[in-house]
């Protein structure tokens, strides 16, 4: 079977991570990478095993052999690069935030839409297979009507004034960074899994260290300070450390989440419960082959992920027996799964529905995230706009 051609477009933190997933797919090929020079493309091309390196991701996109490409970028070159693909005739995969604005956000829905492209957005959680089982639990009435949805999304990596990376910087981050970077995480797994859309907001931010100690050599996403020497300059930051959002719902559901990258000992927990009249359902992404299930008037439940007790529609999801649990990189290969499946049996973007997160999802997204700020500059109540581009 002919291989599906792929072209990886930066490899920072999250690039090598699609090319891993990539791989265990055995259907797709990664055969060209991009990143801002040629020797840097060389370099990590040789490291990862890769035959084509280009200095400039305008080459990538000109490269015929390449079908699809996937956007690993800083923020602020997510709009350009995905729309020059979209142009170039390149099935697409990028990084959220699909764009700095939802602006830019609309218009790239429109445009992938008029070019028949097939887009994604790597909004990854809710790939675990349990969240599918919550789903299906949910779709079924197992919970009941659900009222109120409330958890956090909390890590440390920031929590020291020396800890510093790009995303820290407005012009290359965008305005918004914990909500950005982990609140759009909370926002789009809660909406899959509950059917539901957020449709109004009422935030708080706080800038908890307002002057970081910014190192004159770039740091790479989640890397650890080692023992050596490192010269640094005072850096003003603008963007937030800390979120706290009151949700309405379209169904009347009212919720709350915070998100933090300033809590010591949260390396990446993702949480949430949800409380029906029925039954609660309690996930946390640093367990995630558990679902804690409670009861009024009997005692509470854990499922664990186990395909011989999950729901029927729900099965195809989960790969291994129970107690074969599947990991932060798995989501990222099911995505995969899903978006090159979507591809390879030549579904229409435009008439049927897509088991991944679209460029629809990424602009939602967008669209909350600003209503989110809109609020705290506004200090009220805030209605998130539901145009589609």
């Amino acid at each position: 079977m002919r291989k599906i051609t792929v072209g990886i477009i930066g490899t920072g933190f999250i690039g090598p991570a699609h090319i891993e997933a990539i791989r265990r797919l055995g259907f797709v090929e990664v055969v060209a990478i991009a990143e801002s020079n040629l020797a840097s493309a060389e370099k990590k091309a040789h490291r990862l095993g890769i035959p084509k390196a280009y200095g400039d991701y305008r080459e990538l996109l000109q490269d015929p052999d390449i079908e699809v490409v996937h956007n690993c970028t800083p923020n602020y070159l997510h709009f350009q690069i995905n729309k020059e693909a979209i142009l170039a005739g390149k099935h697409i995969l990028s990084e959220k935030p699909l764009a700095i604005s939802s602006v830019e956000s609309a218009e790239l829905v429109a445009l992938a839409k008029s070019k028949g492209i097939v887009h994604g957005v790597n909004f990854n959680y809710r790939q675990f297979p349990i969240l599918r089982q919550l789903a299906s639990m949910i779709q079924r009435d197992d919970l009941g009507h659900i009222h109120l949805i409330h958890g956090s999304y909390l890590q440390d990596w920031l929590l020291y004034e020396t800890d510093y990376n790009w995303r820290l910087a407005p012009e290359i981050g965008g305005a918004s960074r914990a909500v950005a970077d982990i609140g759009s995480h909370w926002c789009d797994t809660i909406q899959y899994v509950t059917g539901k859309k957020v449709v109004e907001v009422f935030a708080d931010l706080a800038t908890v260290i307002p002057i970081r100690k910014k190192p004159i050599h770039q740091v790479t996403t989640y890397a650890a300070q080692g023992g050596e020497a490192v010269d640094y300059e005072d850096e003003v930051i603008v963007t937030e450390d800390y979120a706290s959002v009151l949700l309405r719902f379209d169904d009347g559901a009212k919720g709350v989440f915070s998100v933090s990258q300033v809590s010591a000992g949260r390396k990446n927990k993702l949480s949430f419960e949800l409380n029906g009249s029925k039954r609660s359902a309690f996930w946390n992404q640093e367990e995630a082959e558990k679902l804690w299930i409670g009861h009024r008037d009997q005692a509470n439940e854990v499922l664990l992920a186990d395909p011989a007790l999950f729901l029927q529609e729900a099965r195809s999801t989960i790969h291994h027996p129970g107690g074969h649990n599947e990991g932060w990189p798995d989501t990222i290969k099911h995505m995969m799964l899903h978006f090159y499946s979507f591809l390879r049996e030549g579904k229409d973007p435009l008439t049927e529905q897509a088991n991944f997160a679209t460029f629809e999802d990424g602009h939602r997204s967008m669209l909350i995230t600003e209503a989110i700020l809109d609020s705290y500059t506004k200090g009220q109540w805030v209605k998130v706009k539901m145009t589609m581009g």
